[in-house]
């Protein structure tokens, strides 16, 4: 996990920085502000984009990927079932469109429901535009571009099929009730962001995501995150060099 004295930190420089942008001189005016004079949320919504991390791109540890289409929803495709996928925290959306392709790869997309989410309103909106330059491409080959993209002058966009069968939705990760109101899942990916949160928060996130996965279900983190100490409900296992986290009955 990253050290919390410097997120604090972090954290506290970006909302001083955000502040003098939209003309407070003091943080304290500003909270009021965004408590009692913003009912609309606009510059609540400014500041959540300028507090969270957008690094992502396309096929991004895709060994993980290629385990959970082809190892653990392959099966239940098979079987005549639809499994509903949640990608938390996708960002710009390069997550579950390289899910999207995938599956699509196998002919197994219009056999699943994807359901992408974020926090943020900006990020939102580009993910659904689904444009991107060249950074989002950088582990993607010529021939995969070529396949499932666009061009549009010097931006790519994303084939209408894999645009059509994502789901986008607005979701804090720390709103348990925001989270229980999208339903159950059969397979959820949150990859790349619990580094960011303090533990009790990690710990808070992953017994809701925990809530909302079915019994069976495998939760795919980032590489580098291990849950392995917060002694869940979820067994980590290992699958083609990818670990998965999968929910077992109370």
């Amino acid at each position: 996990m990253r050290h919390e004295a410097h997120d604090s930190e972090l954290f506290s420089s970006k909302l001083v920085a955000r502040a003098l942008d939209a003309g407070f001189t003091s943080p304290l005016d500003y909270y009021y502000y965004l408590r009692y004079d913003d009912p609309a949320g606009r510059e609540f919504d400014a500041l959540i984009d300028s507090l969270v991390v957008g690094e992502t791109y396309f096929f991004r540890e895709m060994g993980a990927i290629r385990v959970l289409c082809d190892e653990m929803l392959a099966p239940a495709i098979a079987a005549g079932k639809r499994p509903r996928i949640w990608c938390a925290a996708s960002a710009t959306g390069e997550e579950p469109l390289t899910l999207a392709i995938a599956l699509a790869q196998e002919d197994r997309l219009g056999r699943v429901e994807i359901v992408a989410s974020d926090i943020s309103p900006r990020a939102l909106a580009r993910a659904k535009e689904a444009t991107y330059g060249p950074r989002s491409f950088r582990a993607t080959s010529d021939e995969d571009k070529a396949r499932w993209f666009d061009r549009v002058g010097d931006t790519f966009v994303a084939r209408r099929e894999l645009r059509d069968a994502i789901t986008w939705r607005r979701v804090n990760l720390t709103d348990a009730g925001a989270v229980s109101a999208l339903g159950t899942f059969d397979a959820i990916v949150c990859r790349n962001v619990l580094i960011y949160f303090g533990e009790s928060t990690v710990r808070n996130v992953v017994t809701t995501l925990a809530s909302v996965l079915s019994v069976g279900g495998p939760l795919l983190v980032g590489a580098s995150e291990s849950l392995l100490r917060f002694g869940t409900l979820l067994n980590c296992e290992e699958h083609g060099g990818a670990f998965f986290y999968r929910k077992t009955a109370p």
